[in-house]
């Protein structure tokens, strides 16, 4: 395990009624920006709850944030803030709403093009307005990380941007706010947190004892809660189980000082600009066939994984491998994610235009290794066909 230091500063207020949490939380003199995605929030709730907790503060709604949120809406927001001169961003949604929010809030103060946020991946942000998150979908992460992709449909790219500066101040996550979400949704949500703890651990073995530990059992939990959560949504026990497991997959602690890959979520990123994929479908098609292209480099993880995770044991290594690999598949199935470029009517022709985009990009090398070049990216996708 190699020297490390963790850092997230985000308070987290969970459980039932905590929407009212966001009185103190938010300074009494702010000038609010509600950031929303399509109006669920009205139906369900939530916004009346919210805008309660706000009281008389200064409060402008902006809804319409889309799944994988874009760039051109996001600047909208941005012009309302510096127009109304709020200083304060409020998310309320799921991973992507608080996706937008961070770009956002890193947006408005920042001096030339926004997009070069995206572009040089947040390495250029000095400043950002304070922000705080009401997640109402779990999967992402995004509530309580430093995080964020957005889309630019425009052009057909999706990129992501870290910054410590958009560290949302506080998050509330009240697993009742996501009872009247779609099968899918929840669905959805269960495989991007799975793979976000993959992308950590199935790397090769680096002594790190509590982490290996920590994703085993984030990902146990996913395994036997997430299925129970798609079935039976007002579950409150199952789904606060998936709420907490999903924020605690991608808060930092599991990948501290640890190896990392992240090759799927790049890859992903492309078959959703590319084809308007779901993004945790694209990682449920990438992931198996990655995990396969890479088994000599993973073998040693693989191996632990299937034990711990999956209680295989028996056989030789080859077969505890591919045990491993088709469970992987098999779970994502089970949530009712396909894994085949083919279920979504994609031809395999697309490996070698996914592989020359991130050629272009400057993308040579990715994975915990460095190893995962263009050309591996085109034989992954061509074996996920």
């Amino acid at each position: 395990m190699e020297n490390f230091t963790y850092f997230n500063p985000t308070r987290i207020h969970f459980g039932r009624g905590q929407i009212r949490s966001v009185d103190a939380e938010v300074p009494a003199g702010a000038r609010v920006l509600l950031l929303a995605g399509g109006g669920s929030i009205r139906s369900n709730g939530v916004y009346d709850q919210v805008r309660a907790a706000l009281g008389g503060r200064v409060v402008v709604d902006f809804f319409g944030v889309e799944a994988n949120p874009d760039f051109d809406t996001l600047m909208r927001a941005v012009e309302i803030v510096r127009g109304e001169k709020l200083d304060y961003i409020l998310s309320v949604g799921g991973g992507s709403v608080a996706d937008g929010a961070k770009f956002v809030a890193a947006a408005v103060a920042f001096k030339g093009d926004p997009w070069e946020i995206l572009v040089k991946r947040g390495a250029n942000v000095a400043s950002a307005l304070p922000l705080g998150v009401i997640l109402t979908l779990p999967g992402t992460g995004s509530e309580a990380n430093q995080a964020s992709v957005i889309s630019r449909r425009s052009i057909r790219e999706k990129l992501a941007f870290l910054s410590p500066h958009v560290f949302p101040r506080f998050c509330v996550l009240d697993p009742e706010t996501t009872f009247t979400l779609p099968e899918r949704q929840i669905a959805n949500g269960v495989a991007d947190a799975f793979t976000h703890v993959i992308e950590q651990y199935m790397t090769f073995p680096a002594r790190a004892a509590v982490q290996d530990r920590f994703a085993e059992s984030v990902m146990q939990v996913l395994v036997d809660e997430g299925p129970i959560s798609v079935k039976n949504p007002t579950d409150y026990d199952s789904r606060a189980n998936v709420v907490w497991a999903a924020t605690w997959a991608l808060h930092g602690v599991i990948g501290a000082g640890v190896p990392q890959d992240w090759a799927s979520h790049t890859i992903g990123h492309e078959l959703t600009a590319l084809h308007g994929i779901d993004h945790a479908r694209t990682l449920a098609v990438v992931v198996p066939s990655l995990l396969n292209v890479q088994r000599a480099t993973k073998a040693a993880k693989l191996l632990q994984y299937g034990e711990r995770v999956w209680g295989i044991r028996e056989g030789t290594d080859r077969e505890r491998i591919d045990a491993a690999i088709e469970k992987t598949r098999g779970f994502y199935e089970l949530l009712g994610l396909r894994t085949r470029l083919s279920d979504y009517n994609v031809k395999p022709d697309t490996a070698s235009e996914v592989a020359s985009r991130l050629r272009a990009r400057g993308v040579l090398k990715s994975g915990e290794r460095g190893d995962i070049t263009p050309e591996i990216v085109e034989r992954i996708l061509r074996q996920a066909a």
